[in-house]
């Protein structure tokens, strides 16, 4: 009991919570944006805890990324335009309830069963991190070189729509990780003679380039355009809250269930987990013919889902140094650079940390409910922002926070570079997830394999000695293989004459 009363204690200082609330009020308004998405929000955040002792440094990543997720709902609900990703599956159906009067509804909805599925998938990692830990105290480069590999399958796999266009961004992912003398054999690879490079791709500047640069670019190659706000009279959100909670339960359990299990595979993240459930809730529905026509039922299972999933992705974050989405990617990073090294040994070392962590979880998912109310009330006008004001000062920021990793101009050249790669991947619709993850698992799964190779002598059979190894391993060739396997079938059906 000594680790969490210490834990808890570690937040609850005035400056620590101020810290939470202003990164949770930045997230809803960065969420509440059409066009710029939960990870953008964190990536604009990274800046500013350089500054920051190293909890309220992570709280306000967990607050910020909790408010954004939920935050993309409102201008979904009132303009048909998602403000993340993660809200665009329903934001149809947010939209159809608004067009019949009903915006107050969909909103007091998103707000409830966004928190509930927050607290649920903050459940989930409090319960499981701590176990998988004891367990990954026995991990080897052998199991490590698998729980790699498998990330990056399932960023392939699971995470994109198409498995080619996810292993060309995953390639280009791992070719910056091979970048610089970090590798095994500690020769110079792919510098072209340029000491900065030496030392690798920076991280922190990548990753803003990647969300937050490339946007920015969009916007002044779309010509800055304004959004058509439509003013939208809202009533009191909180009405018929119980009424919503006993009649939609099981799809609020069933959507927090699936997006806690998605959010912990590498690479899916709340994007994914908000249409499977979408999908799901269509499937199981008695009366599927009302989706379309602003039917809360969907709405409640895929805004249950996408929250439930943030708390999911950290668990192999913590446990591993595995992000589960790209949000838990930057703050890998942050962890880093503030001395929390992601893994097993920090439940040992450090747990105070894990439970002040779990602690401003709870804090988020609780504070959503006053805060996401006000945003619901106030979305109108935030949505009211010109982009023409509005993208110089996130290019500020972009600036600022490249150049502040290492007070150096080559960060900011290595986010502009990124900026533009991560503009022309859009562009052609190759997801930007696979490189993050590429640029985050490279390193560890080269180590790995070479670390691995010389304990069992240039063996492959090592690999697969180890029983969580040799576990690991067949369920990462058959993420790989299966796909595969379906993709034949189907050709040599095509191929059989009728």
């Amino acid at each position: 009991m000594g680790a969490i009363e210490n834990g808890i204690a570690l937040v609850l200082h005035w400056d620590v919570l101020l810290t939470i609330f202003l990164a949770a009020a930045f997230g809803l308004v960065v969420g509440a944006i059409p066009g710029l998405t939960a990870t953008m929000a964190i990536a604009l955040l990274v800046p500013v805890t350089f500054f920051m002792d190293p909890i309220p440094a992570v709280g306000a990543m967990i607050s910020c990324s909790a408010m954004a997720i939920f935050a993309g709902d409102i201008p979904s609900t009132l303009m048909r335009m998602p403000g993340t990703p993660a809200s665009a599956a329903y934001t149809d159906e947010c939209y159809a309830m608004t067009r019949k009067g009903q915006a107050q509804l969909a909103l007091g909805a998103n707000v409830l069963f966004s928190a509930l599925g927050g607290l649920f998938g903050t459940f989930v990692l409090i319960i499981s991190a701590p176990l998988l830990a004891e367990v990954a105290l026995q991990f080897s480069s052998f199991e490590y070189f698998w729980l790699a590999l498998l990330g990056l399958a399932c960023a392939i796999f699971i995470g994109t729509g198409s498995p080619l266009k996810g292993m060309i961004s995953l390639f280009i992912g791992l070719f910056v990780a091979s970048i610089g003398l970090e590798n095994p054999a500690g020769i110079p690879r792919f510098t072209m003679g340029n000491t900065d490079l030496m030392s690798g791709v920076d991280f922190i500047p990548a990753m803003i380039g990647l969300f937050a640069m490339s946007e920015v670019i969009r916007s002044m190659v779309s010509g800055a355009q304004d959004w058509d706000v439509k003013q939208v009279a809202l009533g009191n959100p909180l009405k018929g809250w119980g009424h919503l909670f006993v009649k939609y339960w099981p799809q609020q359990l069933r959507g927090n269930i699936t997006g806690t299990a998605i959010g912990i595979l590498p690479g899916a993240g709340a994007d994914i987990a908000a249409w499977v459930s979408f999908a799901m809730s269509r499937k199981f529905s008695k009366t599927p013919e009302k989706f379309g026509t602003g039917h809360l039922e969907g709405i409640v299972e895929s805004t249950s889902s996408n929250n439930a999933a943030l708390g999911g992705a950290w668990v192999p974050a913590l446990v591993f140094g595995i992000p589960g989405d790209s949000i838990t990617a930057i703050v890998i990073g942050v962890l880093y650079l503030k001395g929390l090294n992601p893994g097993p040994t920090l439940f040992l070392n450090n747990p105070e940390s894990i439970y002040a962590i779990f602690f401003i979880f709870i804090l988020a998912n609780v504070a959503m409910v006053p805060l996401g109310l006000a945003a619901a009330r106030a979305g109108t006008a935030l949505l009211n922002i010109p982009r023409r004001i509005l993208m110089p000062i996130i290019l500020a920021f972009c600036v600022v926070g490249a150049f502040a990793v290492n007070n150096a101009v080559y960060g900011v050249i290595i986010m502009l570079v990124f900026g533009v790669l991560g503009f022309l991947m859009e562009e052609h619709e190759v997801p930007v997830a696979p490189c993050v993850l590429g640029i985050v698992l490279g390193k560890m799964l080269e180590e790995s394999f070479v670390t691995s190779m010389i304990k069992s002598d240039g063996s492959f059979l090592g690999f697969f000695e180890r029983p969580i190894a040799g576990g690991l391993g067949v369920v990462t060739l058959l993420v790989l293989l299966i796909p595969v396997w379906g993709w034949l079938r189907g050709r040599m059906r095509r191929t059989q004459p009728a």
